[in-house]
């Protein structure tokens, strides 16, 4: 019985288990369900969609596609071939055709891969009457990028074909695809790439194309990647890029009520129809390697600079929120400021031996004044430690030492020093307030981007907070709803500093250090400053000339932009900085520049100068130094 029993258990065991292996088989799994791809009279071809537009806020098309032909190989088709006479055709050697076939069969001997890309429209002409020839390869069609300006290439990105890493990473990717490198078109490639479709092809026994397999019952139709529309002012890009005429640096203007960036301007830059076609891989080799201009290095985002005097206003503000001055506390100046021993601080403000309130110390950018505020809030507290962290959080709440979050895949965090790195670099102690009194003047450890400055002034003309900066607006039909990007973000400082300190903004443009760049009819506040530019080479710290740097927005009251500038070796503030950032503003706002002979010469020397002398004799200094340590 207890045979008959183990026997019957074994007969259902196994019923069971052959009942839920097909099961298995025929429901669940679907690699034995009918796939076109296991006929081997049949072959996919992809259909590419059309790549989502690009266009600037006031709705100008800034990137738009053309046609392009790419010649596919399906490595298992492939018969003998005239290989001499098809890599002629193709302008590509013997050995290249090698490599290709070899990288396309590891990829897949069954799927179809970009054997040859971007064809031009004589190239496929000629190629497509001699293409029966060469079974295994045929022409498909695509679209490619097309620029109608010659501007914003740092903006806007480019595309390439994706590499093997991400080929093992996302599967929705063929070899020889494009995906959006750097910029927007890599920070929304998801929306911008759309869906492609697919069509199975069924071919006779002489590999001759019948029509679609199975009346299309298995194909896909494909769904075109969505338009975008950025936050950028073009013509304001544009204008900008020109004021920038052979000089180097980062400027980003921001809209201060919605943190929406109008323009991002990075010099030298590229037209960015060298990344199209074939010509871009020589175009890139080209690019990447030029290691004195650098034109792939966006400056506006990835630069970082000591912010110079624009951050004296922060000191102020922390210094009022801490309570250790007030608009009338007094300082005095003799030419600059002594502290310890021997340390002394130079200053050009021209106010000798008289009292030097906030306002003023703002307008005439006393150093002393500053050194005298910073250090005050240092040694409020009982340890430096205490003081240094303390003025560290609060000028961290202006988005300053991190990367702001903005919708921009490239960027560099910048720095603002706490306790803890100075106890790294005097392991021993020993530090204090005037050990580090060259962050009262925006030199010291403080690094910034231009964006950072450019954020940092949108705070202050909001009294006290600002809006993640974005480039992104709409997605289609859709504007951009993500609360990272519309909800405020608050500094660490009380609403009733900002005015004072905003009143010495204005009187900069007034009586101070960027009179001369003064717009009619445009209440303007800003803040000219001056930057060490030293370089270390071979072990030797080497000074340059300064850096020029503006910070700026306007009106004084509900303000429409915010502006940062930076132009590398342009001397101190005024020189070249101020005006940029006036004549921006004024365009922007009143739509054009005025008539007159002051604002006429303003505009024709920053279109017409530049700095390349400064920059050829920093490199000189450069190669020489280099030369003499070997």
């Amino acid at each position: 019985m207890l045979r008959k029993s183990l026997l019957y258990f074994l007969i259902i065991t196994v019923g069971v288990i052959y009942i839920a292996r097909l099961f298995l088989i025929q429901i669940v799994e679907d690699k034995y369900k009918q796939n076109p791809l296991n006929n081997s009279a049949v072959t996919m071809k992809f259909i590419y969609p059309d790549r989502g537009y690009i266009y600037d806020r006031n709705g100008k098309l800034l990137v738009a596609n053309q046609s392009s032909y790419d010649v596919m190989v399906i490595p298992k088709d492939v018969e003998p071939l005239d290989t001499i006479e098809f890599c002629n055709l193709l302008k590509i050697t013997k050995k290249e055709f090698l490599k290709k076939y070899k990288k396309a069969k590891n990829f897949s001997p069954r799927l179809p891969s970009t054997f040859v890309g971007q064809l031009s429209k004589v190239d496929y002409a000629y190629l497509q009457e001699k293409m029966y020839k060469f079974k295994g390869f045929y022409i498909q069609k695509r679209f490619i990028r097309q620029y109608p300006h010659n501007t914003s290439a740092n903006v806007l990105g480019y595309i390439s074909e994706v590499n093997e890493r991400l080929l093992k990473k996302d599967k929705s990717y063929q070899l020889g695809e494009l995906i959006g490198y750097q910029g927007i078109e890599k920070q929304y490639e998801t929306a911008l790439r759309g869906k492609k479709g697919v069509t199975f092809i069924q071919k006779n026994r002489f590999n001759k194309e019948i029509g679609t397999f199975k009346n299309g019952i298995y194909d896909t139709l494909p769904i075109p990647g969505k338009d975008i529309t950025l936050t950028l002012d073009i013509d304001l890009q544009r204008y900008t890029e020109r004021l920038m005429y052979n000089k180097r640096g980062g400027i980003v203007a921001i809209d201060p009520s919605t943190g929406e960036i109008l323009t991002l301007v990075t010099t030298p830059s590229y037209n960015p129809n060298m990344m199209v076609g074939r010509k871009r891989s020589k175009n890139s080799v080209l690019l990447f390697n030029d290691t004195i201009k650098q034109p792939m290095l966006d400056r506006s985002l990835q630069a970082q600079y000591p912010p110079g005097s624009p951050f004296k206003l922060i000191n102020a503000l922390v210094a009022l929120q801490e309570n250790v001055i007030t608009t009338q506390t007094p300082f005095y100046c003799y030419h600059g400021y002594r502290y310890g021993k021997s340390g002394f601080m130079k200053c050009h403000c021209g106010i000798v031996g008289s009292p030097i309130r906030l306002n003023m110390g703002i307008y005439r950018s006393c150093n002393s004044y500053f050194s005298n505020v910073y250090r005050k809030t240092i040694e409020k507290y009982d340890t430096p430690s205490e003081g240094m962290d303390a003025w560290s959080n609060h000028v961290k709440s202006f988005g300053l030492g991190n990367y702001l979050g903005y919708d921009l895949p490239q960027g560099q965090p910048g720095l603002v020093p706490n306790s803890k790195l100075y106890k790294k670099y005097y392991p021993n102690g020993g530090w204090r307030a005037i050990t580090t009194i060259s962050n009262a003047i925006g030199q010291g450890e403080v690094l910034t981007t231009p964006i950072q400055l450019a954020n940092m002034t949108a705070a202050i003309a909001n009294r006290g907070h600002y809006y993640t900066p974005h480039i992104l607006k709409k997605i289609g039909d859709s504007t951009i709803t993500n609360e990272k990007y519309t909800k405020p973000k608050y500094t660490t400082i009380d609403t009733k500093h900002f005015e004072p300190v905003i009143e010495g903004m204005f009187n900069v443009f007034k009586i101070g250090t960027a009179r001369y760049s003064q717009v009619n009819d445009i209440e303007i506040c800003g803040k000219t400053g001056t930057a060490e530019n030293f370089k270390r080479i071979n072990g030797e710290r080497i000074q340059f000339t300064d850096h020029s740097i503006f910070i700026a927005f306007a009106p004084k009251d509900n303000p429409k932009i915010a502006i940062a500038v930076f132009i590398e070796n342009g001397y101190w503030g005024s020189r070249w900085a101020a005006p940029i950032a006036s004549l921006m503003i004024e365009k922007y706002i009143n739509g054009a520049i005025e008539k007159s002979v002051n604002r006429q010469n303003a505009e024709k020397k920053m279109l017409t100068q530049g700095l390349e002398e400064e920059y050829k004799k920093q490199l000189e200094i450069e190669n020489y130094s280099a030369q003499k340590e070997k």
